[in-house]
């Protein structure tokens, strides 16, 4: 596995993973949000994000986009889940950022258990004003 800085070439891979990983880990999201989250990616959120990518075998399987020091997006083809991969692209994020920061909703039961696992605490949980949705937001720092 390598993880690159993201490319214009990856585009069309960044929206695949999406995609896929966002049909599984959030099947309660109504289709007319997520046609225009679609279209946000390319046009709002890999411009304005420090975005990286995970390949195998030159293949981009993950990617994480961050904001300053919040993760924006992390999502890994669902069949590379348990590789190491996310935990790989969150290692990456943490090397560039002393904490990270992330919103998950509280529906989707594959990202609480990785961010939990990751060692992520929660620091508060809010309404998702866009989809109505709870959402938790969690902090990591390490060492605590």
């Amino acid at each position: 596995m390598q993880i690159r800085k993201y490319e214009k070439r990856d585009v069309a891979a960044i929206l695949k993973t999406w995609e896929s990983a966002t049909r599984l880990a959030h099947p309660f999201l109504e289709e007319d949000f997520l046609a225009q989250e679609r279209r946000n990616i390319p046009e709002l959120y890999l411009p304005n994000a420090e975005t990286w990518v995970a390949e195998v075998d030159g293949e981009v399987v993950g990617f994480i986009a961050l904001i300053a020091n919040e993760i924006g997006g992390l999502f890994v083809e669902p069949s590379h889940y348990g590789r190491g991969i996310g935990r790989a692209l969150v290692d990456k994020a943490h090397s560039e950022n002393e904490t990270l920061e992330v919103e998950v909703f509280s529906k989707n039961s594959i990202g609480r258990r990785f961010y939990t696992r990751y060692g992520f605490v929660k620091m508060e949980e809010k309404i998702h004003q866009p989809t109505g949705q709870n959402v938790l937001r969690l902090k990591f720092t390490a060492g605590v």
